[in-house]
């Protein structure tokens, strides 16, 4: 906040931010003629309507009062404007200028608009122009150029002054060029050696920031340290105008031991002067395989087990980059000689761009576990480098720095190298907690070991990084020597290699795609490589990602789109990968980047060979969330139908985008270890809002790619040590917590025999309730619980290798819908009907799995005529007779009549769904309150305040005093969404503090409105969904008995398979879906009418009442109900309703609010409140607003919904 004083003395309290869209209103109503004149119409109009003060410019800065009035904007590009020189090629022109002016690309931007309110436009600039060097500290010059005839008018002389003239491209005259100085707004700080004396100034700054010091060494400890400078310890301070604003203390004793011992400082040579003796390869007799696999399994460990911390992905940079050639080259002294490879396979780790760590349990996705097990290796085979060289690495102890120049930190950094001229390193420790402050910005952080206790992350920089000589160009044939030495021990360096010569032959792919190939420079030897190609698929991207949460889609032109296919960047220049990223797009002529990781491959290969390399720029691009498809009935629409680029097949990549505005956009790293326990359909949730922050589709684990954000950690937790805040997995891995978050879920339990004599002729009822025991034998081999597809393919893989399908009887034994789907699996992979066993033990619940009479029994039909027998309230009583029961020989039940015994060779168990005992054990032992499920309360906390739960595992507290409502009642993808939310504030600084609910609302279990979704292809192959909004379970029959019911529409017969039915509430919405169908149908567009009211589907209960549809399968493929099926519709929504309830006239209330009074009789009405409600809405301006917003919706959105026609295309 600053205060700005008009000459007239009125007074202004301002902020800067961001320009917003929102904001191009007033920034218009601000353009006086004087502006046109001084930034050019032409340029104007280009930057207003084409939203490029937002959209294409590096920063746009936006200023306002605390009214949010804005009083000011001004756009800054990384290139001139009025066409004096091409976008690629400005700086020889600028350096004839004036060769004293050592600007360059990292250290200029030019002003292409400012606009002020008049009374306060000398404020307003000089404010801007702080706040922008405060926001970019390379920043040195800001160049403005303007006609050579024109004044610069009395604001903006305050700021500029002119260096020369240069002529135009495009215009025959001459434009003058005027320059403002950082040192005039912000200036770099001026650093030298602490004084006794700067103690009063130092003091109230550490005291602001904490008392500890103070407690723990005295109120003198700052006067002592300066005064305890030696050769091996400084203190330093910045000062302005003679008073000490910020404090640094700097060591050289470093243990370089224990950083060897707990951080991988392979890419750093272990911060140690190159030695002869050093041991940078395993011995012979480990490296005998020496394949890449090898190699990468040996850098696995560290990042693997090891929890990293949200939003700072940043093992890629020192997994990737070789440096081992530089050192091999350059002379010992030489900046870049203390980094080199002394372990290639550090460089080639694969999709380790960590946020948070999943811990799978057995309610795990199959593919996300498979994968990971791959990953995970034996920690007995791991090499650790050995370093006989000198330390070369400092250490700062103890840094403090007033707010205000906070941005100025890394001023420092100069200075203290120069105490240690024989150390090329500098690090700092700090608590995981830690608040990443500006200094650390520009450090890499160090991914520790696996067995890393220390509650304390590593940061590391090296002196290189100070240079800023960096220099961004396109490659030549030269530069080849340079990139093979950088990129050698990258897995993919010879796509690399390839698509550089394939550049510098061709400049473009054998098929005709433009390619730019980019290298990054420093003092003569080549930092960075980067690839890029036109992105030709850029159709497909705008359709299948949301993309335009970033970007206005229409205001970039087809050929400013490209693709990154390669980057590599030395990580001691790892500061300087947005300006890396910025330099390409303007070089390249380009305004957006996209960037795929496609998902890895189970055959031990991660990636093939046609696969782009990895980058380590990941973390600074935005994941970019996938959208959600229509089924599009193409034969059905003919012309009509989408472009076969929105169609088409989804190619299953994640995608990672940048643009020109988000080089320079800030971004904070949050340093907190949040573990997830269980990949359940909660966990994947959780994980995926706070990557996404929105809910995933069921199809989109490959367009999500979470393995680039989450570390994936195999094993079961055996352990909580909420003390120590670790969990333990699989009982000898140690994986330490911030914030634990478990979802495990319940899973299928091995059942445990009764024990029942059937000799004895026993029934049901004689056999004692002895209550649910568990199952302590050991498990048969032919026993499985399918709760994950890991479990499925084992048991696929036993039935096929046992010769189960020509021979033997297979017990399906449960009645969940599960039992089913698995009955046709086994049918489907060959196993006769006759083989088959569907035993059902008695019911625990007046409610079925199905709860539906007509799709219950015909199933049960498809069932008898399949030869499948059906054994319904059996109890399970002894295994093998009561004998050793590994393997299964034979099963006996009891029933409430008479007992029976079969003979077996698999037996499925679907009997019971609980919490794993591993996992319970674990709870218990960690004293966390448990009750038949573990306790929460309606924020997802548990007893412990680090340690939340969420889905079927829990239960709400009896102080609720609901215990028939769980987790379980209501959509797990909605939950585990919900527990994101409740956590993202911790996280987040833009969000808004959440406020304590009331005392009395406390006491309210939170209820979620998200449809519970079940379904699969049942026994006659039946696709069967249902669609249900979240309750209590009753059987149909009673439900339908309720006054309160409403209505139902069905069409077909559930026995030839058209069975569809809808239930319509009693207030006309849909509540309930279930279809029954031979024939595969879109589920995905169904599940978009839940919710819906009845009139949208085009006046459903009037239609079916008058006969007109016969089929609802063929009704909801009609071109008309496309739109119900985009994933922004619910948008359009939104927008109708916000029309409806806003006040668009002045003397005239909302139609909300008419609607308002009618109900509370404030209006007497001669006519029907609908029909004059109605009247209303057409006479008034509501209708064509709601109409504008319907067209607007369907041209915008055009490429998923050409079967529409709107004014203008008929």
């Amino acid at each position: 906040m600053s205060v700005l004083t008009s000459p007239r003395g009125k007074v202004e309290v301002v902020h800067c931010r961001r320009t917003e869209s929102q904001d191009i209103y007033c920034i218009k109503n601000l353009i006086r003629k004087f502006t046109q004149k001084l930034f050019g119409k032409l340029n104007i109009i280009y930057l207003l309507f084409n939203h490029f003060h937002r959209e294409k410019a590096n920063l746009a800065v936006t200023l306002c009062n605390d009214k949010e009035e804005i009083m000011a904007q001004a756009t800054f590009v990384d290139y001139p404007n009025w066409n004096v020189s091409n976008q690629d090629n400005w700086l020889s022109v600028f350096q004839e200028l004036d060769s004293e002016i050592p600007c360059t690309p990292l250290n200029t931007l030019f002003m292409h608009l400012f606009v002020a309110v008049d009374e306060y436009s000398v404020g307003c600039c000089r404010e801007i122009i702080r706040t922008v060097y405060k926001a970019v500290p390379e920043l040195h010059f800001i160049f403005l150029i303007v006609p050579s005839y024109m004044s610069l008018g009395s604001t903006l002389i305050t700021v500029f002054e002119q260096v020369g003239n240069i002529p135009s491209l495009m215009y025959d005259e001459d434009f003058a060029v005027h320059i403002c100085h950082r040192h005039r707004h912000y200036p770099q700080l001026h650093i030298r050696n602490a004084r006794v004396e700067d103690h009063d100034d130092l003091m109230p700054i550490f005291m602001r920031h904490d008392t500890l010091l103070k407690e723990t060494y005295g109120e003198y400890f700052l006067a002592e340290l300066i005064e305890a400078q030696d050769k091996e310890n400084h203190a330093v301070v910045c000062e302005v105008e003679g008073v000490a604003v910020g404090f640094m203390s700097v060591c050289s004793r470093v243990n370089m031991q224990l950083l060897h011992e707990c951080f991988d400082l392979g890419p750093f040579h272990g911060l140690c002067i190159p030695h002869p003796d050093d041991v940078l390869q395993p011995p012979e007799e480990q490296g005998i395989e020496g394949s890449q696999d090898a190699e990468l399994s040996s850098s696995n460990p560290s990042s693997l087990k090891t929890v990293e911390e949200p939003q700072e992905p940043l093992s890629p940079e020192a997994m990737e980059i070789i440096q081992g050639r530089i050192t091999d080259e350059a002379p010992v002294d030489d900046l870049f000689s203390a980094v080199q490879s002394g372990n290639s396979s550090e460089m080639e780790d694969i999709e380790k761009f960590s946020q948070q760590s999943t811990v799978g349990d057995t309610d795990c996705n199959g593919s996300n576990s498979s994968l990971a097990s791959m990953l995970l290796p034996e920690e007995t085979g791991y090499f650790r480098p050995t370093y006989k060289g000198a330390s070369a690495a400092f250490c700062i102890q103890l840094f403090c720095i007033e707010e205000k120049y906070e941005a100025r930190s890394l001023d420092f950094m100069n200075f203290v190298f120069s105490l240690f001229p024989d150390k090329n390193f500098c690090i700092i420790s700090l608590p995981h907690l830690t608040p990443e402050f500006a200094l650390i910005q520009n450090f890499v952080k160090i991914v520790p070991f696996n067995n890393c206790t220390l509650e304390q992350d590593l940061y590391v920089f090296h002196r290189a990084g100070l240079l800023k000589s960096i220099n961004i160009r396109l490659a030549t044939l030269l530069d080849t020597p340079g990139v093979e030495n950088l990129v050698s021990t990258l897995m993919l360096n010879k796509s690399i290699l390839a698509d550089l010569k394939q550049y510098n032959e061709a400049r473009r792919d054998p098929d005709g795609t433009s390619m730019k190939a980019f290298v990054a420079e420093v003092a003569e030897q080549i930092v960075g490589i980067a690839v890029i190609r036109d992105e030709m698929d850029i159709e497909y991207i705008r359709s299948h990602y949301n993309i335009e949460d970033f970007i206005y889609f229409s205001h970039h032109q087809r050929e400013e789109h490209g693709h990154l296919y390669h980057f590599a960047l030395n990580p001691i220049f790892r500061h300087y990968t947005k300006f890396f990223l910025k330099e390409i797009l303007r070089l390249g002529y380009k305004s957006c980047l996209y960037y795929p990781v496609y998902p890895q491959l189970r055959e031990g290969k991660f990636q093939s060979s046609s696969a782009h390399s990895l980058t380590s720029a990941l973390h600074y691009l935005v994941p970019v969330r996938p959208r959600r498809q229509i089924v599009y009935p193409l034969e059905k629409l003919g012309i009509n139908a989408p472009s076969k680029a929105v169609s088409k097949d989804p190619l299953s990549y994640a995608l990672n985008h940048t643009n020109r505005k988000l080089t320079l956009e800030p971004k904070i790293t949050v340093n907190a270890k949040i573990v997830v326990v269980g990949a359940s359909s909660v966990g994947i949730s959780f994980l995926e809002t706070l990557v996404f922050c929105h809910c995933f589709n069921d199809k989109d684990y490959a367009s999500m790619s979470l393995c680039s954000w989450v570390n994936v950690v195999v094993g079961r937790m055996t352990a909580i040590d909420r003390a120590a805040k670790h969990v333990v997995v699989s009982k000898e891995e140690i994986v330490l917590y911030d914030h634990l978050i478990l979802c495990t879920g319940q899973q299928y339990q091995v059942p445990c025999p009764t024990g029942a004599d059937i000799n004895q002729h026993l029934t049901n009822r004689e056999i004692p309730n002895s209550g649910k025991q568990r199952y302590t034998d050991k498990v048969p081999c032919n026993h499985f619980t399918l709760n994950d597809e890991e479990d499925c393919c084992k048991a696929l893989s036993w039935i096929r290798s046992n010769s189960i399908i020509t021979e033997g009887n297979i017990i399906v034994y449960g009645n969940t819908i599960d039992t089913y789907t698995t009955v046709e699996t086994l049918l489907n992979v060959g196993v006769r009907g006759s083989y088959i066993h569907l035993v059902q033990p008695p019911p625990t619940s007046t409610v079925t799995c199905i709860n539906n009479y007509s799709v219950e029994s015909t199933v049960e039909d498809a069932l008898r005529a399949l030869g499948v027998t059906i054994h319904q309230d059996a109890l399970l009583a002894q295994w093998n007779d009561g004998r050793y029961p590994d393997p299964i020989q034979s099963a006996c039940f009891t029933t409430p009549t008479k007992p029976f015994r079969l003979t077996c060779r698999m037996f499925f168990s679907f009997s019971e769904k609980n919490v794993d005992y591993e996992t319970f054990k674990a709870l218990n032992d960690a004293c966390l309150v448990y009750d038949g499920r573990l306790v929460i309360d309606t924020n997802f906390h548990t007893n412990d305040v680090a340690i939340r739960a969420a889905g079927s595992l829990t239960k709400f507290s009896n102080k609720y005093y609901s215990n028939e409502w769980t987790h379980s009642s209501f959509s797990s993808k909605e939950i585990g969404f919900q527990l994101a939310a409740a956590m993202l504030s911790l996280f987040d600084p833009t969000l808004e503090p959440v406020t304590e609910p009331p005392a009395d609302l406390d006491r309210l279990i939170p209820m979620y409105k998200g449809a519970k979704i079940q379904g699969g292809i049942l026994p006659g192959s039946y696709h069967y969904l249902h669609i249900a909004k979240p309750a209590i379970p009753t059987p149909l029959e009673v439900q339908m008995a309720q006054p309160s019911f409403g209505s139902e529409v069905v069409t077909g017969n559930a026995k030839n398979g058209t069975y569809f039915r809808i239930h319509i509430n009693k207030y006309k919405m849909v509540e309930t879906i279930t279809c029954l169908s031979k024939e595969p149908f879109p589920a995905s567009n169904y599940i978009r009418l839940f919710g819906q009211h009845e009139q949208l589907l085009n006046n459903l209960c009037a239609r079916y009442e008058d006969k007109l549809i016969p089929d609802l399968y063929s009704y909801f493929m009609e071109p008309w109900c496309m739109a119900l099926f985009h994933d922004r519709f619910i948008d359009l929504r939104k927008e109708l309703r916000q029309i409806l309830t806003s006040k668009e006239e002045e003397d005239f209330p909302s139609i909300e609010q008419l609607a308002r009074q009618i109900e509370d009789e404030e209006i007497s009405l001669k006519e029907k409140p609908r029909k004059y409600l109605k009247r209303v809405f057409q006479e008034t301006i509501y209708k064509s607003l709601v109409e504008k917003s319907i067209l607007d919706y369907l041209h915008y959105n055009h490429y998923h919904l050409p079967m529409y026609a709107w004014p203008g295309i008929i």
